[in-house]
């Protein structure tokens, strides 16, 4: 019976496909072993120099990071100074104003003043001619009414002969 098993076995056709593939392992093993390895490490090679430049890159983009975080601390403090000069430059403007208006408002002042002390003297000046004029004609209305004319003619002749001793 153990000749037919072995005898049925060797006719069986999975026996030999069996037998062929492991044949064919056996030569071919190697060379697709070998094959697949190559494949696996070129694979792991890509994969490494992928990491590689993925931390290049990586690198590069914190340097850049720092590089803009730098420049924008420097940014803000310019802005920083830009704006308390603009603060120093408005309160001194402000200042400047301030001391203009006052000199403007002390001339204007001055001006004033002024006038109103000219106006005061035309005043006084046109009251002090207001003030002839009526005593003028006051004296002149009494001269008329108390004069006769010997007396008058007695008056002509004295202011005559004082003016020929004054011109002399």
């Amino acid at each position: 019976m153990e000749v037919e098993h072995e005898i049925g076995m060797m006719a069986d056709p999975h026996f030999w496909v069996n037998v062929g593939g492991l044949i064919f392992l056996a030569f071919a093993g190697p060379k697709i072993w070998k094959a697949l390895v190559q494949m696996l490490d070129q694979r792991a090679i890509k994969i490494k120099a992928d990491l590689d430049e993925a931390q290049k890159l990586k690198d590069e983009a914190q340097a850049l990071l720092g590089e803009y975080q730098r420049k924008q601390k420097d940014a803000l403090r310019e802005a920083a100074e830009i704006i308390e000069t603009a603060k120093a430059v408005a309160k001194r403007q402000a200042q400047d104003a301030a001391t203009n208006l006052e000199a403007a408002l002390a001339r204007r002042e001055k001006l004033a003043l002024e006038k109103i002390t000219q106006a005061e003297a035309a005043a006084i000046a046109e009251v002090r001619r207001e003030a002839v004029d009526v005593a003028t004609a006051a004296a002149r209305r009494l001269i008329v009414g108390s004069l006769n004319d010997a007396r008058a003619a007695a008056l002509v002749d004295a202011a005559i002969k004082e003016v020929d001793t004054r011109l002399h």
